[in-house]
């Protein structure tokens, strides 16, 4: 399947689940949080299975801690896999970070120190993942409201090199991009231009929430215009990358979601157009 017909796709939510499989509109595909599903039985996969033999499926997960010093979980790992092999997803991804120490999950986005020592920790982990997965990785930048005095690469310089060692994939988050860029004060589209481009999988737009001296990736507001301008840059730079919408709180109308959806639309063909030209 091109990546032409996967263009765009909304989060899996439960409170849409009903009129996604009675009315889903136009829409290319859907995306999964990992967790959710990873119990066996019930409500939830229920309705993950219906709506898979109709769309295609991404699995997006929150818990596999990849910048973590503690030991992979192979009982999440298993159960990761058992869910892929069940939905045979587009792709699975989570995100460049920890998410707790010590057996502690602090349900938290953790940034990395992105230093020498770190790139090899972590290209080490993702190979041991997609070696237990059978598949490529797709890791997403996070937004970050602190930074490390011991880092010694930029975070796009980090993740560049990972993907390149590692050999897995990017989940562009331009929305994480632009809230990272504002609280750390560097040049979002210095970012974008050092994603290899063979290696970006996926985009991720949501909304957030400005507190005037810092941005918080909240995910509960539209798409802001500085966003959608970022994300018009990205599909210059990557055109054809399949993009989606995150909203995990305060979740809309399912009709708000495919009217925000058809701007992502038009934006990447108005981009690619001008492009051509």
């Amino acid at each position: 399947m091109s990546n032409g017909e996967i263009g765009f796709g909304l989060g899996l939510r439960p409170e849409h689940y009903e009129e996604i499989a009675d009315s889903p509109g136009r829409v290319d595909w859907f995306e999964a949080l990992s967790e959710n599903y990873m119990v066996p039985g019930g409500s939830p996969l229920h309705w993950l299975d219906r709506i898979r033999r109709d769309y295609p499926m991404a699995l997006h997960g929150v818990s596999l801690s990849i910048g973590s010093i503690d030991p992979l979980d192979r009982r999440y790992l298993d159960a990761l896999k058992a869910l892929a092999d069940r939905v045979q997803p587009l792709w699975v991804s989570d995100h460049l970070c920890f998410t707790g120490l010590r057996g502690t999950n602090m349900h938290d986005l953790l940034p990395l120190p992105y230093t020498e020592e770190a790139l090899d920790h972590v290209a080490e982990r993702v190979r041991a993942v997609q070696d237990h997965l059978g598949r490529r990785l797709v890791l997403e930048n996070v937004s970050s409201y602190v930074t490390y005095a011991a880092s010694e690469l930029s975070e796009w310089e980090f993740i560049a090199e990972l993907a390149r060692r590692a050999d897995c994939d990017i989940l562009l988050d331009v929305n994480n991009v632009y809230v990272s860029a504002f609280n750390h004060d560097f040049d979002a589209r210095t970012f974008l231009h050092a994603m290899p481009r063979e290696r970006v999988r996926q985009f991720h737009l949501a909304g957030h929430t400005h507190k005037g001296s810092h941005i918080i990736d909240t995910h509960d507001h539209p798409i802001v215009a500085d966003v959608w301008s970022l994300y018009e840059e990205a599909v210059r730079l990557f055109p054809g990358v399949p993009t989606m919408i995150e909203r995990d709180a305060d979740i809309p109308p399912y009709v708000e979601l495919l009217a925000e959806l058809d701007i992502a639309r038009r934006l990447a063909a108005g981009t690619q157009r001008a492009a051509a030209e």
